[in-house]
């Protein structure tokens, strides 16, 4: 859901290709400034170093490098650790030259999107390849719906050693996609195509692995889109979804408020962001045949990434982007995590983690 425009700055079209153009639109800005990951970060400052440690080790395993006991002589041990785990990460995105406290401040941001993506696995309780050496209960197959650049599905292709496919309806994003996975060598093991996720491009029952990170937000039938979210899962297969709602209403209530109505309408409106609450999501699960639906609210482990966004733009890169792009078209694609930011200071949204699984 990340990126977005000003409000001063309307989106002339509706449904599908008013979404396509937002994403057309802040897509190069934010991949510039941020990289390939185009979701929130996941922050949990109570254990937040050993979280970091421990997702830089399944970086370094990921691409393959020794550990000392493996390699006590070093022989295979990179010079510069921080390159392999940045290219897993980040790809060609890290500034070798700026080493200044808010760029490194940037770099532990980045990182906290990959562990959202780890933290949403274990919600699931998707085994690691550490904890399933034999890669029994891991995904084979993998759907990544709404895909942006394709960071995720590189990702999750290259931690499990899966088969990943993902769409979008926006084929300037498909485009990038299909470029980060070659770059990364993954071309024959990650594909990607324009799709669109009230109708996907699958046959039933494909997938053991099911994955939307903030993309249902812009479903406009959520009904719809768990079915087929349901339908190409695979029996057994596992279901997992982050995306943005509205707060559930208090038991003596029968309505949100009208204030808080009106900023629904006006996201919907503005960034083709038709909202419901986690409680609408549960509801629509249980008419489904699906088992062990899970959910939680994760809003607080959200917030200091919209720090790390303001600090963007005062990193070299960012200020690079402003001078490329224009300071407005900047601020116009860091509009929308900043409005979001206020909402969840106001109670209105939620950010939610949503699995559940197809029965066998």
């Amino acid at each position: 859901m990340e990126g977005g425009r000003s409000s001063n700055k309307k989106s002339t079209l509706t449904g599908k290709k008013g979404i396509e153009e937002l994403y057309d639109e802040f897509t190069v800005i934010w991949e510039e400034m941020w990289g390939e990951h185009m979701h929130h970060g996941f922050y949990d400052l109570s254990d937040d170093r050993l979280a970091l440690s421990r997702t830089i080790d399944e970086a370094l395993r990921s691409a393959s490098v020794p550990s000392e006991e493996e390699d006590p002589s070093k022989s295979k041990t990179p010079k510069r650790i921080v390159d392999v785990v940045w290219e897993v990460f980040c790809g060609d995105h890290m500034d070798h030259d700026d080493s200044s406290p808010v760029s490194l401040s940037i770099s532990h941001d980045r990182l906290a999107q990959v562990r959202m993506i780890d933290e949403a696995l274990r919600f699931a309780s998707i085994p690691s390849v550490e904890e399933d050496p034999l890669k029994s209960k891991t995904p084979k197959r993998i759907v990544d719906v709404g895909c942006g650049t394709g960071g995720e599905s590189v990702y999750l292709a290259r931690k499990y050693g899966a088969k990943c496919w993902g769409f979008t309806l926006s084929p300037f994003q498909v485009e990038k996609a299909n470029a980060l996975a070659l770059s990364r060598g993954l071309s024959d093991q990650v594909s990607f195509l324009v799709g669109d996720a009230l109708s996907q491009p699958f046959p039933d029952g494909q997938f053991d692995l099911v994955w939307s990170m903030e993309s249902a937000e812009h479903m406009p039938d959520k009904k719809k889109f768990l079915n087929e979210l349901l339908r190409v899962a695979a029996p057994g297969g596992t279901i997992i979804i982050t995306t943005w709602c509205h707060r559930d209403l208090k038991a003596d209530e029968d309505s949100l408020q009208s204030w808080e109505k009106e900023i629904l309408d006006k996201f919907h409106k503005d960034y083709h962001l038709p909202l419901c609450s986690r409680a609408d999501y549960v509801k629509l699960l249980q008419s489904l045949p699906v088992e062990d639906v899970k959910t939680a609210d994760w809003t607080q482990h959200i917030p200091p990434f919209w720090t790390g966004v303001r600090r963007s733009a005062w990193t070299w890169r960012g200020l690079m982007t402003q001078l490329r792009r224009g300071v407005e078209t900047v601020e116009a694609s860091l509009a929308l995590p900043l409005e979001v930011e206020q909402h969840c200071q106001e109670g209105v949204f939620k950010y939610s983690v949503i699995t559940c699984r197809k029965p066998k």
